[in-house]
């Protein structure tokens, strides 16, 4: 019985073993260069276009507006992402933050075989919105103005647990509003959600929310924010999204204790007119009269619109042109040295991926 017990263990062991020496590291890496043209036909004077837009923003130049390399490594149940990033883009989104080099950088860990339990700690991608920062994905050239104001990136902890295909829900512990440094040290953290639902292969329904602390007005305030949307591809030529941004705003000062509204509705549809070619159309409202979230000298009321052509040259190269129009109530627009209520202009890129 001992000689049994001994064999076998000897037998586990070295099955262990050779487990252990069967695990590989995988490595992956992939890219993403995109160059741009764009001419606002205000000729504003700035070196920003517009103060609340982070992609494209230069006017009547040749430029980068993101580079980036990514590493992706897996081993065993643990995986990890690193990208490294430059451009324009990063120029002005990260503008406030020390480290501006990484895109992302996180570690994520399956919690079980069937990899429906996963923890990622690090920078993140953001889980707001349907729009990303490498834009040739995205349904329009440029992004919309909801998506711009919201973040881009997340920086903490976020837990997924996907039961089966269709749903998929996420709780997050965050630094706040995009940030990676967080100034306030002793403040609370902040806390997202998301929950994804998706009937079929074509459709995607998106609830994500943030809730935590962020400076307005020369004070620290609460923010609750939603973004909802709805992507549905019908067939091989008609692609829509309809997407919807709410947010509130505590404003709290020594004579009152107000709630500051914003919110933001849009709608693209997407039609392919050959196998090489795309066109899209977007429509979208932006309201933030106490200017919360958008950079302006008066109250934000936005009507915008866009219209895009897409020459796929292969699967890894996309040529794009967008003209876009956006007409506000109040003059938040720059035309040369002075203000006016409406702004247009013209980008034209080239994408690669790979």
């Amino acid at each position: 019985m001992k000689r049994v017990i001994k064999y076998g263990l000897v037998l586990w062991v070295i099955n262990s073993a050779f487990a252990q020496e069967n695990k590989t590291l995988k490595l992956s890496f992939s890219g993403y260069l995109e160059t741009y043209y764009s001419y606002d036909f205000n000729q504003p004077e700035a070196q920003t276009k517009l103060p609340f837009m982070y992609n494209y923003n230069r006017h009547n130049e040749f430029n980068v507006n993101l580079g980036l390399l990514r590493t992706k490594l897996e081993y065993d149940h643990v995986y990890a992402s690193v990208a490294l990033h430059s451009g324009t883009y990063v120029d002005d989104n990260y503008a406030n933050e020390s480290t501006k080099i990484l895109n992302e950088a996180y570690i994520g860990l399956h919690l079980d075989k069937a990899k429906k339990s996963t923890i990622e700690v690090g920078i993140l991608p953001s889980y707001i919105g349907f729009e990303a920062a490498p834009t040739a994905a995205n349904l329009t050239l440029t992004r919309s103005l909801l998506a711009e104001n919201s973040p881009y990136f997340m920086t903490g902890v976020k837990y997924t647990y996907k039961p089966n295909d269709q749903w998929q829900l996420s709780g997050l512990v965050t630094n706040g509003w995009q940030r990676i440094n967080r100034p306030d040290k002793n403040g609370s953290p902040a806390l997202g959600t998301q929950m994804v639902y998706k009937p079929s292969a074509q459709s995607t329904f998106n609830w994500s929310t943030f809730l935590g602390k962020e400076w307005y007005n020369d004070a620290w305030g609460m923010r609750y924010f939603s973004n909802w949307y709805w992507d549905q591809q019908w067939n091989s030529k008609w692609h829509t999204i309809m997407g919807f941004d709410a947010g509130l705003q505590t404003n709290f000062t020594a004579d009152n204790n107000n709630k500051l509204f914003w919110m933001s509705p849009v709608f693209i549809v997407q039609y392919t007119l050959a196998p090489q070619w795309q066109t899209a159309f977007r429509a979208e409202y932006y309201q933030d009269k106490y200017r919360v979230i958008i950079a302006a000298n008066d109250e934000f009321k936005t009507i915008g619109t866009s219209l895009n052509l897409d020459y796929l040259i292969n699967d890894k190269v996309k040529f794009r042109t967008e003209a876009r129009y956006l007409n506000s109530q109040e003059t938040v627009f720059v035309k040369a040295a002075s203000l006016t209520n409406d702004n247009f202009y013209i980008t034209i890129s080239l994408a690669f991926e790979f």
